[in-house]
Order: C-alpha cells, then sequence, then structure tokens
C-alpha cells in the first residue's frame, strides 16, 4: 500500500509517517518547504520519499497526486494558528489552505480512486453546553475564522468522495512543534504562579497515539466522521496543567481563572470541547490510550530534546 501525507513537518504527519514504517506501509511525504523541515531525528520523514507541495496550488496538487497514485492520502496539514486566523490579512490564506487545498486534493484523489482521511476539528461546532459532541452530528456553528475554514475542507472531502475518513480531534501535543505542553513547561520553569482557564473542557490528543489509531483506519473500508482524542475523562485546560507539572516536578502554581478572567483572544474559544468517541469501538478500532499515560510518556522526550 502507497499513502501520501501531508503536513509532514508538523507535529501529527511526524508521527503519522513513522507509524507507516513501523507497519512496512510506503509513506511519502509532503509539506510547502522544497526539503523537509521538520525535526531530524532519524525518523521515517527522513528516510521516506518528500516532495515540497503548495496545497492551494490546485494543478501542483492534482499533478504530484496522478504521478505517485497513492492508495490513499492522510491530510494532516492545516492552517492551525487560530488567533492569527483572524486577522483581515490572514482570512483568506487561511480559507485557502484550510477549504480550497482539501478541496484540490478531494478532487485530486478521487481522479485516481484514492481513499482520503482528513484531520478536523471540535472548533466546527458552536462549544456550547455540556453534552460531548457526536461524530455525526451536523449542527456546524463554528465561532471562528479557524473553525469555518476547517469545515470548510470537512464539506468539500464529503461533497467530492465517498471513500473518505473526517477524524475530529483536539487539544494536540507531539513531538514535532509547538504546543500547549510545551508552552507550559516553560512558563513554570520561568514563573513562581500561571493563571489557566477552567471553563474551557476537553480531552487532549497525544499525536502518537493517533497515528496509530490513523494507520488502522486508512487501511480499512469503515469511511464516515469520528472523533478521536485520549481517554482518561474530561478535563480543563487549567487540570490539564497541574497534571503536566506534576508529572515534570514542577512546583509553580497554578491559579484557575474564567475565560472571562483570563481576557478575550482574538477568536472565540469553545467552552464544550467533549468529544464522544464511542464510534471507534463500534467500528472495531482500539480507543487510544489516557491522556494521563500520554502526558508520562510524552512529557520525558521533549525533556531530551
Amino acid at each position: 500500500m502507497k499513502i501520501l501525507v501531508t503536513g509532514v513537518a508538523g507535529q501529527l504527519g511526524h508521527d503519522v509517517m513513522n507509524e507507516l514504517e513501523k507497519r512496512n506501509i510506503q509513506g511519502i511525504g509532503t509539506d510547502l518547504a522544497p526539503s523537509y523541515s521538520g525535526i531530524m531525528d532519524g525518523s521515517a520523514v527522513t528516510k521516506m520519499p518528500y516532495y515540497g507541495l503548495d496545497i492551494t496550488d490546485e494543478s501542483a496538487v492534482l499533478s504530484l497526486i496522478n504521478e505517485i497514485k497513492p492508495d490513499a492520502v492522510i491530510h494532516c496539514a492545516a492552517w492551525t494558528a487560530v488567533d492569527l486566523a483572524e486577522d483581515e490579512d490572514k482570512k483568506e490564506k487561511v480559507h485557502a489552505i484550510n477549504g480550497l487545498g482539501s478541496k484540490y486534493i478531494a478532487k485530486a484523489c478521487k481522479a485516481v480512486d484514492a481513499k482520503m482521511l482528513y484531520i478536523s476539528t471540535d472548533y466546527v461546532f458552536d462549544g456550547q453546553g455540556e453534552k460531548p459532541w457526536e461524530p455525526d452530528c451536523k449542527d456546524y456553528k463554528p465561532l471562528n475564522v479557524y473553525g469555518e475554514s476547517k469545515l470548510e475542507g470537512e464539506q468539500a472531502v464529503s461533497q467530492t468522495l465517498e471513500k473518505f475518513f473526517i477524524v475530529r480531534i483536539a487539544w494536540v501535543f507531539g513531538l514535532n512543534g509547538k504546543n500547549f505542553v510545551k508552552t507550559m513547561l516553560n512558563v513554570g520553569k520561568s514563573h513562581d504562579e500561571v493563571r489557566v482557564v477552567c471553563d474551557q473542557v476537553g480531552t487532549p490528543t497525544y499525536t502518537l497515539d493517533l497515528a496509530r489509531l490513523l494507520a488502522d483506519m486508512i487501511v480499512s473500508d469503515k469511511y464516515g466522521y469520528y472523533h478521536a482524542t485520549n481517554e482518561g475523562g474530561y478535563i480543563s485546560w487549567y487540570d490539564f496543567t497541574c497534571e503536566i507539572y506534576k508529572i515534570a516536578g514542577l512546583k509553580t502554581k497554578v491559579t484557575p481563572v474564567t475565560t472571562a478572567e483570563y481576557g478575550l483572544s482574538k477568536a472565540a474559544r469553545p467552552y464544550n470541547s467533549r468529544l464522544d468517541k464511542s464510534k471507534l469501538k463500534e467500528n472495531g478500532f482500539e480507543p487510544l490510550p489516557t491522556w494521563q499515560d500520554a502526558l508520562k510518556r510524552y512529557i520525558p522526550l521533549i525533556s531530551e530534546q
């Protein structure tokens, strides 16, 4: 099997390529840079074929996928800077990457009869209430530009293809790139106290664990919408930070504050990022380990970087 992976210089794409190599599956990586620009850790990304690709260039996307003729595409590339996406001079680019880029990849997949797995987000919903969002829920009300653009990508994929997976994730952390865990560790080492939001609730997603699930999924024909985060229960960012510091052995005081007390960010954030993941088990996929277990495995790795 031959699988094209977009966004391999990011957290998830990097781990997906490593997972494919473990399974002796041919992975082909793409990202915007002409040559791979992620962490050089001897991973599969540095060993497998790599192509520089601007996914907003429709002819380039069609040409590359027609040349490679993959059996499947795992589409990890995305604009993920949520606050920056609100800037007037960035909005068009965000929609071009997350919306149009995904549409071009879907069209190219259809042309070569390839499966497509699209990574999405809980931000396609309005983040209100306390009930976990179900994967097949169509009550879309994104709160910000990022959410709108990811919903555009979802719709482009579902309207273009029959053989597709749409996997929504949340609160992502991995080795290759910036994330909340790395930020909190850096802040905790330089401050005696941190203020962290306590009224936004969800579950973290460790890209190493998610990559295993995506590899299981892409070789199947159990198409449709899924939610995938680590197990371990729903928590706030405050709860998450407390556990990060506990595992890292930091004594930094963590003070809970509401979103309003913390101050407004450019982009509105969802209060309810709870995702219902029961469909995974129903379709024979193994759920991810707990987020607590993931943190215990992850923090020693980044302390070595």
